[in-house]
This record gives C-alpha cells, structure tokens and sequence, in this order.
C-alpha cells in the first residue's frame, strides 16, 4: 500500500496479509522507507487501487463481514489502514484546489465546520487515548483551513499506526483495551474528509472523472461503519441524506452484526 500523506510510510503488520487477500486488498509489505515528498496522484493511481482493493464486481456488504475464526480487532486495523490510504489517494487528487485561500475552514456545507483538537504531544498523546494510561493535557479546539485540517489528521492517524504498542506487528501481543474505541475515533475523524470532499470538491472530482471511485470507497467506508457500529447516523451530518439514500432510507444504527462496546 502506498501513502499519500507526505511524512507517511506503510506500517509493519503481523497477520493481516492473510486477511486482506481474502477480501482482495493488496497485501502491505513489512516495512517501507519513508518518503519526504508528497508524489502527485493520477486517475491511474485511483482506478489501480480502487480495482484492487474493492475487487471486480463482488459484494461490498459481504466483504466487510468479519471471517469466521478471523480477530475482530485485526479486521478493524486492516480496514483502518485500508480507508487511510483510500482518503489519502482521494484527497491527494485534489489538494491544488483545496488551499488555505479556497477552503479557510474545514467545513462541509456552511452548517458544520470541524475543529481540530490539539495536544501538548501528538506522539505521547497516542497510548493516553488507546491504553488507558494517563491522557495528555489536550488544548481548546481550533478552527483552522482545510488543508491544515487534513494534514493533522493524517499526521495522527499514522502516528497511531506506526505506535506498536496500538498497532502490534508481533504475532502473540495484544491489542490494547481500548482500541476499539481509538477506531471509533479515526473513522469518524476520516469522515469529515469524505464529507469536505463531497461538500466542496465534487466537481473537480468529477471533472477527473474519479466520482465512481469515491462513491465506492464512500459506500465501502459507510458499509464497515455500519456493519460494526463505529459511527452513528446523526454523525454523518451534512451527508446523512446521501448515505440514507445509499440504503433506501434504511436506518444506519439499527441492523449492523457486531456492536462494538463503547469504554
């Protein structure tokens, strides 16, 4: 897999090779230098990643439906990587229209405008939030541009993938006890990007003729998301009628077969 995010690198797995080629995602090699620069993204790269994650015509609601005998906490981390790198390619496709001059605040409609929340420490931040052991000292919400926005995200994202001690990639250690309820957090933080996306950057996306690409990758996130209860419909905000739309109006909260306890 690779990452768009410009500090970013593939994180070390343990056994999650065997349960991305059952899916048909492509496997994440054991490790991988870290790039300094962000390479451009290209309709190839998508259509290449979209065809090998999501696979040729199978079913999305049945690929994301834990396998049997399979770890639940492995298949949340294989997805986690799997939707990161998808966001990442999506918005790389058009960071030159989203900058600081066009998109000022993170926003998705005029209605919801999402703030990011800061920490002395984003590194030592990390195990305060999944392991239960004391919390940083987290500082006011501030609103800041888009891309500014989309770049701590993806810092803290991957800065929790490379934590091993979040993300083991030795066979026997654990996940820690709250890990379930970090996923919870990085997927519906991974939203708002989907959401800016929609809500601000359609046409460009269809101008790139990439709107297939996103809508599946968005139905994809949705469908695992509803699938182990990890975001609430009222938390779709500004495409809460989309994703209705998507499941004829279906409520999101109701049917998935794996709720995940909240700590």
């Amino acid at each position: 897999m690779s990452f768009f995010h410009k500090n970013s690198q593939t994180i070390k797995t343990r056994g999650f090779k065997t349960l991305t080629s059952d899916i048909g995602l492509p496997s994440t090699p054991e490790t991988a230098p870290k790039t300094e620069q962000q390479p451009s993204t290209t309709h190839r790269d998508i259509k290449n990643y979209a065809e090998a994650t999501l696979g040729s015509g199978s079913s999305l609601a049945q690929a994301v439906k834990l396998p049997i005998g399979e770890d639940l906490d492995e298949w949340l981390a294989v997805h986690v990587v799997s939707f990161y790198n998808q966001i990442n390619m999506l918005y790389g496709t058009i960071t030159e229209f989203c900058s600081a001059q066009t998109c000022p605040r993170m926003i998705a409609t005029q209605e919801y405008e999402y703030l990011w929340q800061p920490s002395v420490s984003s590194r030592t931040s990390n195990m305060g939030s999944a392991s239960g052991s004391s919390s940083p000292r987290k500082l006011a919400p501030v609103s800041c541009t888009a891309p500014e926005y989309v770049e701590n995200l993806m810092s803290w994202v991957q800065d929790n993938l490379d934590d091993e001690r979040i993300f083991p990639n030795k066979t026997g250690v654990p996940f820690p006890t709250n890990f379930q309820t970090l996923v919870r957090t990085m997927m519906k933080r991974l939203f708002r990007v989907y959401a800016h996306i929609y809500c601000h950057h359609f046409d460009e996306i269809a101008g790139l003729s990439l709107q297939a690409h996103l809508n599946t990758s968005f139905k994809h996130f949705v469908l695992f998301c509803k699938e182990f209860r990890l975001i609430s419909t009222k938390d779709y905000g500004p495409l809460k009628e989309l994703v209705l739309i998507m499941f004829d109006g279906n409520d999101l909260d109701a049917d998935g077969d794996t709720d995940l306890t909240d700590s």
